[in-house]
């Protein structure tokens, strides 16, 4: 009994600490300007995506338009 205790209170602390990971990457993303997020690849929609951990649907990534690519002088 007190062994599946401690098994069902480590999942749980360790689901609550993905959580906490998550909701401080999506803190981190959401704080950068969409430049920023252009440049690593990513729009603001795709930041839920890419947090849900769900690696079953794998989005196809974007191609970059030319037009929206601006060239450093």
């Amino acid at each position: 009994m007190l062994t599946l205790f401690l098994r069902a209170w480590t999942a749980l602390s360790q689901q609550f600490a993905d959580w906490r990971r998550r909701q401080q990457a999506y803190a981190e993303l959401a704080a950068l300007d969409d430049r920023s997020l252009a440049d690593i690849g990513i729009s603001r929609s795709d930041i839920p995506y890419l947090l849900s951990g769900d690696s079953r649907d794998h989005k196809p990534a974007r191609p970059a338009s030319h037009s929206s690519l601006r060239h450093a002088a």
